[in-house]
């Protein structure tokens, strides 16, 4: 919590009723709950009324509850930016209830949404799109729960580009890499903690093979990003696999919609050769009454 909320209680602590002793406490140690709580429900919390937390909040010189929680949901917000990723799941997990749980979880993910939308790199993001735009073929390579974010990359590349694999480890037939080297070739690798050897494996031997790396991961120090030719740092709430899948899905969607952008002449042919293709080879319910498209 920013410092003159707190130095505002400090100043005030002196003054304030037993009962409003205890709500600001609750102030300084869990500001999460006062940030997604009714007046009301604090005072359930706290054993007090509600006529109690808002003069706590004219104590404290603010106009009311609704002055105290917005400035508080503000230095929340500055102060996830400043934490590592762990330490905001466990201030998730030490706030987390059966009341408030929805509401907490759809904030967290907009929170760390609006972080990454102010960390992103217009000038690296313009590389990638640029690399999956000139690349005659393109591997999208994920492993453990990272497979599902890859086989959405994977579909949705070849559904706009075309031309795209899903390496899908020992099983898979990696031979292209080696028959087509005239190719230009890119990798896509999605890594995070705990980094699969097979991911760090194939990023390193395709990178020998004269490949362009485009790593999608926590960071420098990530295995994967020594051999990348680009580097897109997400960062998500810890653990990945559960709590970052918005954050992680958001950044492929905007590399999926760049591309889309930014070579919008030949993404709408192919969309419409898909559209035709898959008409001929599937049945979809409503076909003659709705014209859907992909995307």
């Amino acid at each position: 919590m920013e410092q003159h909320v707190k130095e505002r209680i400090r100043k005030q602590y002196g003054n304030l009723t037993a009962s409003q002793k205890i709500i600001s406490k609750i102030a300084i140690e869990k500001p999460g709950l006062l940030a997604i709580h009714t007046a009301k429900k604090i005072a359930e919390l706290t054993n007090t009324s509600e006529a109690t937390v808002i003069r706590f909040c004219y104590a404290l010189g603010y106009s009311g509850y609704t002055e105290l929680q917005d400035e508080i949901k503000k230095s929340l917000l500055i102060g996830e930016q400043k934490k590592g990723p762990f330490q905001k799941y466990r201030d998730s997990e030490d706030t987390l209830s059966r009341d408030n749980f929805a509401h907490q979880v759809i904030e967290s993910d907009i929170a760390y949404l609006q972080q990454s939308l102010q960390q992103i790199d217009y000038r690296l993001l313009q590389q990638a799109i640029d690399h999956i735009i000139r690349a005659n073929r393109i591997v999208v390579v994920g492993f453990r729960w990272c497979h599902i974010p890859a086989k959405w990359l994977f579909s949705s590349l070849n559904a706009i580009k075309g031309n795209t694999h899903l390496y899908i480890g020992a099983v898979d037939n990696a031979d292209y890499f080696l028959t087509e080297r005239d190719q230009e070739w890119l990798v896509i690798a999605i890594s995070f903690p705990r980094h699969p050897s097979e991911t760090v494996a194939l990023v390193h031997s395709a990178k020998e093979l004269g490949a362009k790396i485009l790593a999608i991961t926590e960071g420098e120090l990530s295995p994967i990003s020594q051999a990348a030719d680009l580097l897109l740092k997400i960062t998500t709430p810890q653990p990945v696999a559960t709590s970052g899948m918005p954050t992680l899905f958001s950044i492929l969607n905007v590399l999926i919609k760049g591309v889309m952008v930014h070579d919008s002449e030949n993404v709408q042919k192919r969309l419409q050769h898909y559209d035709e293709i898959s008409s001929k080879l599937y049945s979809f319910v409503g076909d003659e009454e709705d014209d859907y498209s992909i995307f």
